[in-house]
């Protein structure tokens, strides 16, 4: 293990007990080895103080993210040589596919933690860090903004809508930095939020085409579900 990778070891290993999974993304390839915490139920107490109320979804292997990084890994031309934008980059999965189709790649995500794990995660898998940043998108700062400027050409998200709260904010986020005739590649499990989202969405004149993705994911309990893949464009 190289030298940056140990010091990110070190750095993550401050978060609690961790476990590795491993991943079936791309076929005929070697699995993704992904690191994350083991106990849930500390990250969760350590939220209780959270003015915005994030909980550590980050933490967590969703199949939305699984699936997104699968349909990237079958189609890595459309990020190839792309300047790209993730926004709740979780343990880097997605992050690493993106990485692996030659994106030039900014990953961001509410949570330091995340972050740490992202940039641990994806020189495993791909070879190459991100650049990553650390963002509230229902608030985001005026050097973010400034940061993106007209808008970035695709942002990949993938199971960033649990509640009602979070549809016209991202909406109006997403407007901001999708630049016009841009592509947000959008991954959801089925959730109300999302469907109203994606209503929202149209009605705001974006373009859309969906399909759907199914497991195997790693937790037996997703086993039922099902993931929305959404190619939406900006007017």
């Amino acid at each position: 293990m190289d030298e940056r990778l140990l010091t990110l070891r070190t750095e993550i290993e401050a978060i609690g007990p961790l476990v590795e999974t491993s991943l079936n993304i791309e076929q005929g390839a070697p699995p993704y080895l992904v690191l994350q915490p083991e106990d849930m139920d500390a990250l969760l107490d350590g939220a209780e103080d959270d003015p915005e109320q994030n909980l550590p979804y980050w933490a967590e292997l969703w199949p939305s993210g699984i699936a997104l990084a699968r349909a990237i890994a079958r189609e890595p031309q459309m990020l190839r040589g792309e300047q790209v934008l993730e926004i709740g980059s979780g343990l880097g999965v997605t992050a690493a596919a993106a990485l692996r189709a030659e994106a030039d790649l900014i990953a961001a995500d509410y949570s330091r933690e995340s972050l740490l794990l992202c940039r641990y995660n994806c020189p495993r898998i791909a070879e190459r860090e991100p650049e990553t940043i650390q963002l509230n998108w229902r608030q985001p700062s005026d050097d973010f903004l400034a940061l993106v400027g007209d808008g970035v050409p695709i942002v990949l998200a993938a199971d960033v809508l649990y509640e009602s709260r979070d549809v016209a904010p991202l909406l109006r986020f997403m407007e901001q930095i999708v630049a016009p005739g841009g592509l947000l590649w959008l991954a959801e499990p089925g959730r109300p939020p999302a469907a109203r989202f994606l209503t929202a969405a149209d009605e705001a004149g974006w373009s859309r085409a969906s399909t759907t993705a199914d497991g195997p994911w790693p937790d037996p309990k997703d086993a039922a579900v099902v993931v929305g893949l959404h190619r939406m464009w900006r007017r």
